[in-house]
């Protein structure tokens, strides 16, 4: 983009305000990229974050929640009950390996508005939780992944029973292939749901719900008849005809990686494994990853979806941790140092400091002009897990599958 540029993008952007223009001047000059530091500062960052993010919700009917982000469009953004339940496992694991025992209140407060959201048919509402919002496959996973967190570091059985009748709510929805045709992003099937099918079978698992880990296994097997010879996924973009996004082809990834070692399916974790492989062999040696991808790997845009790359980094390590295999541990390295670069401590602003964007540059396709809190969860528990070689979240003590 041209500084001349700037006059063209939509009105809604604001770009003529002067914290917007900065970040777009930013990064036309190159002066975007931040320099390298220990992982912990950089975890610090991100989780300060996420706390302002979760404070700016304090005094508002969705108290306890963790606004979905910051964009030049809104400002910040209400709760968002989908990432707030997946970020409630990532203060509880920072909480620990940062020794700042304050965060476990601030994911109780999570739960806690996570559970005034949920309907008496075990379903979650979609989106921001606003009125007429209907449920969404993907979302309602997202939230039991809090709850399973919440039952299993926190001890709290309403958390448990709360996922059961989520979990009981997705099997109902489940068409007889595995596959999930209703209560879906844009009304479309989608393979990323295997991050969200992960938590139904960690559900199964601590609840000991076979039809839980049955249904999971539906799901999986129809996902890997979507799996192109090279390993792409298709049927993985949030619109038909498209193609998917980093973003959502780590979704993917994560969620076979995960499945295969709850439940010891060893062609889940070949799917994940041939993915992972796949993107590694276009990952630049910068730990750049391109912000879409066709099948075959071949790169169709030219920006950084850079949650994408944080979430990478997480497939990478845990293959690493399951596998040994260092070659996923350099690309994992590789791909958080891309993230530091991105990722700006020493700006006074508190909006941005120790945010991640959505793209890199900014105004890339993924979460445009925005700093979403789900980059920021990604990032630092990819931190997490390369400092303490932990996984985040945990796998449940009663799984019984693969080397964890």
């Amino acid at each position: 983009m041209k500084p001349s540029s700037l006059i063209q993008l939509p009105l809604r952007y604001k770009p003529w305000q002067g914290r917007h223009l900065r970040l777009v001047m930013q990064d036309i000059a190159g002066t975007a990229r931040q320099p390298e530091q220990d992982n912990r500062t950089h975890l610090r960052g991100a989780i300060d974050w996420l706390c302002r993010a979760q404070d700016e919700r304090k005094h508002k009917p969705d108290a306890g929640g963790v606004a979905a982000g910051w964009s030049f469009e809104d400002g910040w953004l209400p709760g968002y009950p989908e990432t707030t339940g997946y970020i409630i496992e990532t203060f509880i694991a920072a909480a620990e390996y940062l020794d700042r025992p304050e965060l476990i209140e601030r994911a109780r407060k999570m739960i806690d508005w996570e559970l005034s959201l949920q309907t008496d048919d075990g379903a979650f509402p979609g989106h921001f939780g606003e009125t007429g919002s209907h449920p969404v496959i993907f979302n309602q996973g997202q939230i039991m992944h809090g709850l399973v967190a919440g039952y299993t570091s926190l001890n709290r059985q309403d958390c448990l029973d709360a996922g059961v009748r989520a979990g009981r709510w997705l099997v109902a929805q489940q068409d007889e292939d595995g596959c999930y045709r209703k209560f879906e992003h844009n009304g479309v099937p989608h393979v990323y749901n295997t991050r969200a099918i992960w938590a139904l079978a960690a559900t199964g698992v601590v609840a000991n719900e076979p039809e839980f880990i049955a249904a999971a296994r539906r799901n999986l097997d129809w996902a890997l008849t979507q799996q192109t010879p090279s390993g792409w996924f298709a049927t993985n973009a949030f619109v038909p005809g498209r193609h998917p996004f980093t973003h959502t082809i780590a979704y993917a990834i994560r969620g076979f990686i995960e499945v295969a070692v709850l439940l010891g399916e060893e062609r889940y974790l070949r799917a994940a494994e041939i993915a992972a492989r796949g993107l590694m062999e276009k990952q630049r040696s910068d730990g750049w990853l391109a912000g879409t991808y066709d099948d075959g790997w071949t790169p169709t845009a030219s920006y950084a979806c850079v949650t994408g790359v944080a979430q990478m980094a997480l497939c990478w390590l845990r293959l690493a941790q399951i596998s040994g295999d260092k070659s996923y541990r350099d690309a994992a390295w590789r791909a958080i140092a891309y993230v530091k670069r991105t990722q700006q401590l020493e700006e006074n602003d508190p909006v941005v400091r120790g945010a991640i964007p959505g793209s890199a540059p900014i105004w890339g396709a993924y979460s445009r002009f925005e700093f979403p809190n789900w980059a920021a969860k990604f990032f630092a528990d990819a931190l997490i897990m390369d400092m303490a070689n932990v996984a985040v979240p945990p796998t449940p003590a009663a799984a019984k599958g693969l080397p964890r």
